[in-house]
């Protein structure tokens, strides 16, 4: 299904309309902003139009129950002491942002040259960034924030999905509860698929929203997860990298594909 910008604008703005939320669209970007009550979230018109190709209508109802589920989260009370359970971590792209719009820093810790770590109060439908200033009130450091996100996460399934091509098995994690980037941090769940791997053990978080865990087993598999990669971190609503990583003893090193495909001599 093709579609066009200004339609998707124009789709999108009819479904998020409401009092006291305007709309910002920059035509060089092709970026929609929403504001509300001095809140912003930003839209990437090109990745939504492209999710729209892939599941029509139900593209664009997802997207903006996202929007009207941030901005709640903006505003939604967050209690750390008494809900320790709901603090989950969250990888992001290194790039990402160290502090709120209004100057709050968030906490987070390195994790790879191409991300970072940052930790989030888990609401339901969405979750909220933790700022310094709420472990402070909670007086929690980071590693027992660290700790107990680690130890939420290592509670949640990893359903997969397994494709072959061309001798290759690719691994996609997608609950869509918006931690499936972050159990790339399960090393428990890695090592149970690379230990059953014939190849090389490469793992990838183009977007939040899906974990790629590739056996690849010859040029050909590496070949197919740089494009699969590429095209992923385009469409994603919140693009991490489109770096996958070599995984050997819970270490991650960022690998350029096209180096493995060099002409032999």
């Amino acid at each position: 299904m093709k579609i066009d910008t200004w339609t998707m604008k124009g789709k999108i703005e009819q479904l998020l309309n409401a009092p006291g939320r305007r709309f910002l669209f920059d035509r060089e970007k092709d970026q929609l902003t929403i504001e509300e009550n001095g809140r912003k979230i930003k839209l990437s018109l090109p990745s939504i139009i492209a999710r729209y190709e892939e599941e029509g209508e139900e593209a664009i109802r997802k997207i903006c129950y996202y929007v009207v589920e941030g901005f709640k989260a903006e505003s939604a009370a967050v209690e750390l002491t008494r809900s320790s359970k709901r603090i989950l971590p969250i990888v992001r792209a290194a790039s990402f942002p160290l502090a709120s719009k209004t100057g709050q820093k968030f906490i987070s810790k390195e994790h790879t040259a191409e991300t970072r770590i940052y930790y989030a109060y888990d609401l339901g439908a969405s979750y909220r960034l933790l700022t310094e200033e709420m472990a402070a009130q909670a007086k929690l450091d980071l590693a027992e924030l660290d700790h107990l996100a680690q130890q939420n996460l290592l509670v949640k399934e990893n359903p997969f999905k397994v494709d072959r091509v061309a001798g290759n098995d690719f691994y996609f994690v997608r609950t869509n509860d918006g931690y499936d980037a972050s159990r790339i941090l399960n090393r428990p769940f890695l090592d149970s698929l690379a230990k059953e791997f014939q190849g090389e053990t490469v793992v990838a978080v183009p977007h939040q929203d899906v974990l790629v865990v590739a056996d690849i087993r010859n040029d050909t598999g590496y070949d197919i997860l740089a494009h699969m990669n590429l095209q992923f971190f385009a469409e994603g609503l919140v693009p991490i990298t489109s770096l996958p990583f070599v995984y050997q003893h819970g270490k991650l090193e960022p690998i350029f594909i096209l180096a493995k495909n060099q002409p032999k001599e």
